[in-house]
């Protein structure tokens, strides 16, 4: 009965999303408040239609419901509860119910907090949301149904993928989607202002916030699933140009540069139809990525569908809503007169160059990414594009990107002098060169990682020289200066931690190009010496789960004669899908992981790969604190509802001619 619940909820969703994407824009078009009114109420009903959908497939799966074909293909009595639950959407039907969810609920979101937004503007805004939930719920009710039931029921499930059996997978799709999704409604603002053909500072102030919450999630789902990736499959590193990985990081490098200049149509009303492009540019990299992900046109360990059928599927939707939007981009584009002129050396100028600079590396991932598969369509031939690739081509253009964020924010809008900016980041500079010069020359660390030691360094000083410089530490007396922090707006702190966050992250990848491995095959007893330490095998065991049955071995990690820890990395079974998994061992200080994984035994022998991931923690450390930095700018209150808060007769008016 449950099931049928979801899947009428399902089906309710569905009309109630198509009613939405039609009846606000006849509203608009004809000026009927009634149906413009009807938006809200349409998009808070396809909310709770999908909430009880989703539900209903969660209970399923608690249940371990076997006459439902999702539960007996992902699932399994003996799996943990916190397992059961997260693989509602640890397979491709439950994920784009996920996908939907939160589609919803920023349908919903704006239908609640857009109250003060133009009536016709958020009209239009929740007409195309609907449209795109519309798609997403044919999609699901056609293709990918999760309710379907199987006759006679199975006596048990066949158990989710092991390797998605994990804390950092269980959370890392949810936030990731909330990126994905976030990008629909920045895209919805910007069909709307198409549409209308107006946009002008306020809309710029609307979509800013919505932008910044999709680079949070995005920031902290890539961050999360780079983590899993490090721990649980037993590589070592924290970023390898997967295809999947790339399909994440090309909508967070689009969503970054719209980010930035959507705060220059806030503030000085040029670049508006840069901005929109962008804000379409987005949401079709999300769209691409999710097609890339379950058309099966790509190998990865990432990936879980390989039907062509949904391929094809989202194909047409990628062509329906991308294409009809750039269509209309290329209709309206030449009537929205651009404003706000401004010199080249400026905040405005370094602001674009940072767009070009972030559109230039998305293109090198996408080209890298997509060119073997067009190569194999076209000529049939296989070829892999890999990491020296992408690090040759995406360097030269992150060097300068990295130079202009510490520039940018001291710059004055409109006319800057640069010799002056470079000036107040003397200090900035020097530790800058002194750090690249210690390790370089000092402690011979080769060049590329003593470079990254100084970038990062730099992007940190430069975030607090930005901070400094709004409150004027050293020119005024301190009680001053701790006012003016007082006073400062929680964007400026949330801009100036989140690119701090970057330099961390970027002192972790240096430190990760001085990482050293080795391979050895050791018997109880036998020890080895590596990174400084003594690695010594105390022996190999078994060890049994919930639901898998594993081999640990115990290495004592041994300095100057004294145990400084114990290491026990596994390699699990798991009879119910008879995979075998790598749970790698480590231990960090936060200046270093010691990371062992267990291999084959051969001849009363175990072969152990050890690693010594120099500043490793920092890379996910400095992800973290970017996705806080983007936090603390939501959390000011003339970020979330400057707009609405304007004069009522602008609000009626709407968004001015640009």
């Amino acid at each position: 009965m449950i099931p049928e619940l979801g899947h009428f909820a399902l089906a309710l969703a569905l009309a109630l999303a198509l009613a939405q994407s039609v009846l606000p824009v006849m509203g608009a078009q004809w000026r009927d408040a009634r149906l413009m009114g009807a938006a809200a109420p349409l998009a808070l009903g396809s909310a709770l239609a999908v909430i009880i959908a989703f539900g209903a497939l969660i209970a399923a799966f608690v249940q371990n419901d076997t006459t439902v074909l999702n539960v007996v293909q992902n699932s399994h009595s003996a799996k943990p509860l916190l397992y059961k639950i997260s693989g509602v959407w640890g397979n491709h039907e439950g994920s784009m119910l996920l996908w939907l969810l939160v589609l919803a609920l920023c349908g919903a979101a704006v239908a609640s907090f857009g109250r003060n937004l133009p009536s016709s503007l958020q009209a239009r805004v929740l007409a195309v949301l609907g449209m795109i939930m519309t798609g997403f719920a044919l999609f699901i009710l056609m293709t990918s149904n999760p309710f379907t039931r199987v006759w006679p029921p199975a006596p048990d499930g066949q158990g989710l993928n092991p390797l998605l059996q994990d804390i950092g997978l269980a959370l890392h799709p949810p936030l990731l989607y909330g990126g994905y999704v976030g990008t629909a409604v920045t895209f919805a603002f910007a069909v709307a202002a198409l549409i209308e053909g107006r946009v002008d500072a306020a809309w710029g102030a609307w979509v800013r916030p919505w932008a910044l919450s999709a680079w949070a999630f995005l920031t902290a789902g890539i961050t999360l699933g780079s983590w899993w990736a490090y721990y649980e499959l037993g590589w070592g590193g924290y970023w390898f140009w997967d295809p999947v990985e790339n399909a994440s990081l090309l909508p967070w490098l689009a969503t970054t540069a719209l980010l930035h200049s959507a705060i220059v149509v806030e503030k000085r009303g040029a670049l508006k139809i840069w901005t929109v492009l962008l804000a379409l540019l987005a949401f079709a990299l999300s769209l691409l990525g999710t097609f890339m992900v379950r058309s099966g046109v790509l190998n990865s360990v990432h990936s879980f569908a390989a039907d062509p059928a949904r391929g094809v599927f989202i194909l047409g939707m990628l062509a329906v809503y991308v294409g009809g939007a750039f269509a209309l981009f290329a209709w309206r584009a030449p009537s929205m007169v651009p404003q706000g002129s401004f010199a080249p050396i400026s905040r405005e100028g370094a602001l674009v160059l940072n767009n070009l600079l972030l559109c230039c590396i998305a293109a090198v991932v996408l080209v890298g990414t997509l060119y073997p598969m067009f190569l194999d369509l076209i000529a049939g031939r296989l070829i892999s594009v890999g990491p020296p690739f992408f690090n040759s081509a995406t360097l030269p253009l992150a060097l300068p990107l990295v130079a202009a964020m510490a520039l940018g924010p001291l710059m004055p809008w409109k006319r800057a002098v640069l010799w002056p900016v470079v000036q107040r980041l003397w200090w900035a500079a020097l530790a800058m060169a002194a750090v690249f010069a210690v390790t370089w020359t000092i402690l011979r660390v080769p060049f590329w990682p003593a470079l990254g030691f100084g970038v990062g360094v730099w992007l940190i000083a430069g975030a607090k020289a930005d901070i400094i410089e709004r409150i004027q530490l050293f020119r005024v007396p301190l009680r001053t200066a701790l006012a003016r922090a007082r006073g400062l707006p929680l964007s400026a702190w949330g801009a100036a931690i989140a690119h701090a966050g970057l330099g961390v992250s970027a002192l972790g990848i240096a430190g990760m190009g001085l990482a050293t491995e080795t391979l050895v095959a050791l018997a109880p007893g036998q020890s080895t010496h590596f990174a400084g330490y003594e690695w010594r095998l105390e022996g190999v065991r078994d060890a049994q789960g919930p639901n898998w049955t594993s081999r640990r071995a115990e290495v004592t990690v041994l300095r100057d004669g004294r145990a400084v820890v114990t290491m026990r990395p596994q390699r699990r079974y798991f009879p119910i899908g008879r995979t075998t998994t790598t749970e790698a061992a480590i231990s960090t200080n936060f200046l270093r992981d010691l990371y062992a994984v267990l291999g084959e035994e051969r001849e009363g022998q175990a072969v152990l790969r050890l690693h010594n991931n120099t500043l490793a923690p920092w890379i996910w450390l400095g992800g973290l604190i970017m996705a806080l930095g983007a936090v603390v700018s939501l959390a000011d209150r003339r970020v979330r509802v400057a707009a609405p808060q304007r004069r009522a007769k602008v609000a009626q008016a709407g968004m001015g001619q640009a």
